[in-house]
């Protein structure tokens, strides 16, 4: 295997797709700092809150929701793949790219097209069930498929033939010490050094079942002498948290550094996103996951292999309560001997290494 001079990351959108081409293009210049790694995104999508600022330049092309039905955009879409593909094969022939790989959204499919009319190697990265709609088109175009779980293998026709690599992790999360951090972390954010800590997240736009369900459990929860760190979630509700708590009880909109997040808690209640799950399942860190119930329910997919193996459990949105936490969370967060059985049984699951397999399956899929 020998090394690359120039590489085009594609995927926005959302959390999901950007995390981990960060994570992967933090390896690719963890290993070589002069590789040239061009990103493709959208002037709208999460990338350019989080791209620029790690540091990587990125590039705008036009990305199209694709229609799932027959209708005037469907008559529209040839034209628009044709402006979007040609716009990302400039910025290709520009940076003299030698190889795309692409984490999925509409921003990945002009830069699949524009990879295959150019026959450059291209390896697209899928971790939802069932694969995304842009990831299904590229799919067409190469035989280089990456997964982040093996559930999808077992599950998905499509995926037949795909090589197992993880899910690409940022360095400050898949090489995190929770033990050795945990004083660290509950100092910095104002907890208690001694008492039974809970991490609360619906992701970075929050959610707002979970918000009220856990401040309503507030008085219950602190009573006990559990603490809690809740991220509120940056686009989220305010949520009214009652004062004069026994316990700390910490809110923040928004948390950047989440290695300190889990660094400082015992348990987590979380949605079941495949980031979440793979971050959690790495580290170790037991959770209670609340799926996002609407859409196509992917996020119990994503959640139900790490609590098959005992590294969790599942709760519904709608039977997510005050009342349930009290009788259901309370206690596990009570039992030391079973957390740290959960959180053996995710580490057991999950896997650290998934930016260095991609790059691995990378530098083979340029070598062939």
């Amino acid at each position: 295997m020998g090394t690359l001079r120039s590489v085009v990351l594609a995927g926005g959108g959302t959390g999901g797709h950007v995390y981990p081409l960060l994570a992967f293009a933090e390896c690719l210049r963890r290993h070589d700092p002069q590789v040239q790694i061009t990103c493709l995104g959208t002037p709208r999508g999460l990338e350019n809150e989080l791209i620029p600022p790690a540091g990587y330049d990125l590039r705008h092309v036009p990305a199209y929701q694709l229609p799932r039905s027959v209708n005037v955009d469907l008559m529209r879409t040839p034209h628009r793949m044709w402006l979007a593909a040609r716009a990302a094969g400039k910025i290709m022939d520009e940076v003299k790219a030698e190889a795309v790989v692409g984490f999925g959204g509409y921003v990945a499919v002009p830069a699949y097209l524009a990879a295959w009319k150019r026959e450059l190697p291209m390896i697209i990265h899928e971790v939802n069930m069932p694969p995304g709609v842009a990831n299904r088109l590229g799919m067409k175009m190469t035989k280089n498929i990456a997964v982040g779980f093996p559930h999808q293998l077992a599950q998905s026709e499509v995926l037949q033939g795909a090589r197992l690599v993880g899910v690409p992790l940022r360095q400050s999360i898949s090489t995190l010490d929770r033990a050795g951090r945990r004083a660290e972390a509950r100092e910095r954010f104002g907890l208690r050094p001694d008492l039974p800590t809970l991490l609360v997240s619906g992701g970075s736009q929050g959610a707002r079942s979970i918000n009220l369900a856990v401040a309503g459990a507030a008085p219950a929860l602190t009573r006990a002498g559990v603490q809690v760190l809740h991220v509120i979630g940056a686009r989220n509700d305010a949520v009214d948290i009652p004062q004069g708590l026994p316990s700390p009880y910490v809110t923040l909109p928004y948390l950047a550094e989440m290695e300190l997040g889990y660094a400082a808690a015992d348990l987590m209640i979380a949605r079941g996103g495949a980031m979440t799950c793979a971050e959690l399942s790495a580290i170790g860190m037991p959770a209670v996951f609340v799926p996002y119930p609407h859409s196509n329910r992917e996020q119990y997919r994503n959640a139900r292999p790490v609590v098959d193996a005992g590294g969790g459990l599942l709760v519904d949105d709608a039977e997510l309560t005050p009342g349930l936490i009290e009788h259901t969370v309370l206690p596990l967060l009570a039992d030391p001997s079973r957390l740290a059985d959960m959180g053996a049984a995710a580490a057991a699951y999950g896997r650290r290494d998934g930016d260095e397999a991609l790059r691995d399956f990378l530098l083979e899929a340029v070598s062939w």
